[in-house]
């Protein structure tokens, strides 16, 4: 299974820091991280005998070099929301240094590629972005059981919402298997299917097997998040929880919410 990146990257985020802004606005801007400001204090620019910008952000790095993986994300977020919040206009060049390692922007959130790419949002349902993003970010962070959790909440509320328009009951009372399989049933995912591999030529002796394992795989793609969620959820969790699995349930939670798109 698939790992994930321990950290935001300091590197591309440096760079920016040192190419846009001034000596003043670098220590500023860390100033709101968890670093020790006190390991700074001496470092001053003068006309004569100061110290660089240069110095200045290699003592930052030694300092940071020295942060848990976690606590580095932590910083280097909050270094790029100061950042982006000072001047705007960084956005577009953060965004270019930082996709080129694998990160990229959900709004002012940075979250790793290979976790969710936040292009997925245009197919899911639009009520789902905020967990979905939060899942991604918890991640990110190392709040495994809170990424779990939010994956659930964005199949719980497009559930919710299809349970309401098609009148299927009190969502509330239904298992999460139960809802997300009755959902797909209101939205005749498998007739649709067939429909469109007709239309393109499919003959039944083709496409009958496909749209039953498909309908089979969605269903245990969906026992299974209800597994984790019991035993691992933050709320009502009982055992350990392996990040490799908590992982692929924001990739399942993805495939699940675009099959569940109202079109």
């Amino acid at each position: 299974m698939t790992r994930v990146s321990s950290a935001i990257p300091w590197g591309p985020i440096r760079s920016t820091l040192t190419e846009k802004f001034s000596f003043g606005d670098i220590k500023q801007l860390v100033g709101y991280g968890d670093l020790d400001m006190s390991q700074l204090a001496h470092l001053e620019q003068k006309s004569k005998g100061g110290t660089s910008k240069s110095q200045l952000l290699s003592e930052i790095d030694k300092q940071v070099g020295m942060m848990a993986g976690n606590n580095r994300s932590v910083f280097a977020s909050i270094c790029c929301e100061e950042m982006m919040r000072r001047k705007p206009e960084v956005i577009d060049e953060l965004s270019r240094v930082l996709s080129r390692v694998g990160w990229k922007f959900s709004g002012t959130t940075l979250i790793p590629i290979e976790v969710f790419d936040v292009s997925e949002l245009i197919d899911i349902p639009d009520e789902a972005h905020t967990d979905i993003q939060k899942s991604a970010s918890r991640l990110r962070d190392g709040d495994l059981s809170g990424a779990l959790s939010a994956a659930c909440g964005a199949l719980d509320t497009v559930t919710s919402d299809i349970y309401s328009r098609y009148d299927l009951g009190d969502a509330g009372k239904a298992s999460f298997q139960e809802r997300i399989k009755k959902s797909i049933e209101a939205l005749q995912v498998k007739d649709n299917l067939i429909r469109e591999l007709t239309e393109i030529g499919w003959l039944e002796s083709d496409y009958k097997p496909l749209s039953a394992n498909l309908e089979g795989s969605l269903n245990q793609a969906a026992f299974i998040m209800q597994k984790l969620r019991s035993d691992m959820g933050d709320v009502h969790g009982t055992k350990p929880v392996i990040s490799a699995l908590v992982y692929d349930s924001i990739k399942w939670t993805s495939l699940l919410l675009r099959i569940l798109a109202i079109r």
